[in-house]
């Protein structure tokens, strides 16, 4: 038997699973999705490294697996890098909610794009549901993919009021939405909305069967790929990785956030957001997608998982590196048991989402850099609908198609009004965080303090360390210094990493990057000292 390098699985890969995977992330808790062992497509491409291609896609989640087999189906010769495994990121820690109702209520999107910004939102959504169904349904995807009722709900008077706006608003720009009666949750409501043809699935069995048809039609996939850096010249961009130099005349970074330092790293903040998987009573399964109105808000939907339904719930969000994550479980928890009096957790886990400063994700040319490199980012909390129609709009911009989205989600943008005040909250609490944490790390006596398998930023000997101390009681020292723009990380005690408050870099104990925009692992030091 073998176990992946960094997995976080909960058994070893027997040999004779040859042609499977069994799904590892990033982080120490442990998804839902990440139950039982997933078919791995047996056909291999064959990379060449004198070949230019005409598109690499750097990361294999929802974004990049689309955008590459739509890529291939239009004739363009694709290559696929992923850092570790293919899912390893958000998309194996996403709640696979695949809705026209998105985080910013269309009257806010009315408010700041007009309504015909609100009405090309809505065409989006309901453009990246129906991509989703047809990849089930041409592939024969064995997703569990489904259409189920979204019901939003009030619980409060105010909150009725603004679920009248964000009724009103929706209707306007065309998505279908209803008033309703009854929510399938038992809680107390005062109105509630449904919006009709929402949908659900198992986002990592998608995106392998994604995958699948993109090698058959001769698309190459490179795991365990990490792209340091690119340079580019002469209309070829070369990706430098830890194995061997990909160049491309196109480049797609399906990574969530961009690498380096550009303008989407003051337009987007990284957040975290906390999910579990629960047993109810049979009866309590809702069969619908449910989301309170609460800040930050919950949502729900079930799923069956080899048998054995779950429900799931989320919620709990804070800014990455910020709040305490252990906190936020134990919020989320008690939530599902004020509801649920005989729930019982089974699963947890946690994920790492960008959300923008004018509500509305950023999709096209990368601004700032060569022609040729595009980008999907700040999906906020609708990671799979956003990264569809990212996925869409960006093959038809390399194929030479106008898309009518485009300028709606243009990452060179410019709403002088839109998201202005959230631009400059979340700069200047960059900037803070940045001044700060370098005054504030714990000073103590001995190293000895730090309990096994936690982790703290301290000052020891006029030095500031990030010291791990794992369950053997042997320290792991790193400068906590983050690579990407130089702020000091903190410690993840939930999911056994080091994460940048600032923007939202994440290494794992021994200071290797789990999730970009960093592209450099944390500096390893050396203690004259052990414990």
């Amino acid at each position: 038997m073998s176990v992946p390098e960094n997995s976080n699985n909960k058994f070893p890969i027997p040999e004779e699973f040859e042609n499977k995977r069994i799904l590892s992330r990033d982080g120490s808790t442990v998804s839902i999705w990440q139950e039982g062992v997933f078919e791995a497509s047996s056909k291999k491409g064959s990379f060449n490294s004198n070949t230019v291609y005409d598109v690499l896609i750097v990361g294999g989640g929802i974004t990049g697996l689309t955008a590459a087999l739509l890529l291939q189906k239009a004739g363009k010769m694709c290559l696929l890098a992923e850092a570790k495994t293919l899912g390893h990121g958000t998309t194996s820690g996403t709640t696979a909610h695949i809705n026209t109702y998105v985080d910013t209520s269309y009257y806010q999107i009315k408010k700041d794009f007009g309504k015909e910004g609100a009405e090309l939102v809505a065409e989006a959504t309901k453009e990246a549901i129906d991509l989703v169904y047809r990849n089930v349904k041409e592939y024969n995807i064995d997703c569990g993919f489904e259409f189920l009722p979204g019901l939003l709900y009030a619980e409060t008077e105010k909150q009725g009021s603004e679920l009248e706006e964000i009724y009103r608003a929706s209707e306007e720009a065309g998505v279908s939405v209803r008033i309703g009666s009854e929510i399938p949750i038992p809680v107390s409501f005062k109105k509630t909305i449904c919006y009709e043809s929402q949908a659900q699935f198992h986002p990592i069995k998608y995106i392998l069967g994604l995958a699948s048809e993109f090698q058959k039609l001769g698309g190459i996939i490179s795991e365990n790929t990490f792209v340091r850096s690119l340079d580019s010249s002469d209309s070829i961009h070369t990706a430098h990785t830890d194995l061997f130099p990909i160049q491309a005349t196109n480049v797609i970074y399906a990574t969530h956030i961009p690498p380096g330092i550009n303008l989407l790293h003051f337009r987007c903040a990284p957040y975290r957001s906390y999910a579990v998987g629960v047993k109810v009573p049979d009866h309590l399964y809702p069969e619908a997608v449910v989301y309170d109105m609460q800040n930050p808000y919950h949502y729900f939907r079930s799923h069956n998982i080899s048998g054995q339904k779950y429900l799931i719930v989320g919620g709990e969000d804070h800014k990455t590196g910020h709040g305490d994550p252990d906190e936020s479980f134990k919020r989320l928890e008690q939530y599902v048991k004020d509801i649920y009096k005989s729930a019982t957790i089974e699963y947890r886990w946690s994920a790492q989402y960008y959300e923008p400063v004018d509500g509305l994700p950023y999709i096209g040319k990368l601004p700032g850099v060569a022609e040729g490199i595009y980008v999907g980012t700040g999906y906020s909390g609708n990671g799979i609908t956003y990264g569809t129609i990212a996925a869409k709009i960006l093959s038809d911009l390399i194929v030479g198609e106008k898309s009518r989205f485009q300028k709606i989600f243009s990452p060179s943008r410019i709403k002088p009004v839109a998201g202005f005040q959230e631009f400059v909250k979340e700069n200047s609490d960059v900037a803070y965080k940045f001044i700060a944490d370098r005054f504030g790390a714990e000073e103590i006596g001995s190293l000895s303090e730090i309990e096994p398998d936690t982790g703290a930023v301290i000052e020891y000997n006029k030095e500031k360390l990030a010291i791990y101390k794992d369950i053997a009681g042997k320290l792991h020292a790193l400068n906590p210094v983050c690579t990407h723009a130089k702020c000091i990380v903190n410690w993840n005690n939930s999911e056994k990493s080091w994460d940048c408050p600032c923007h939202g870099a994440r290494y794992d104990t021994a200071g290797n990057v789990l999730n970009g925009p960093a592209s450099k692992n944390l500096q390893k030091v050396v203690l004259n000292w052990n414990a």
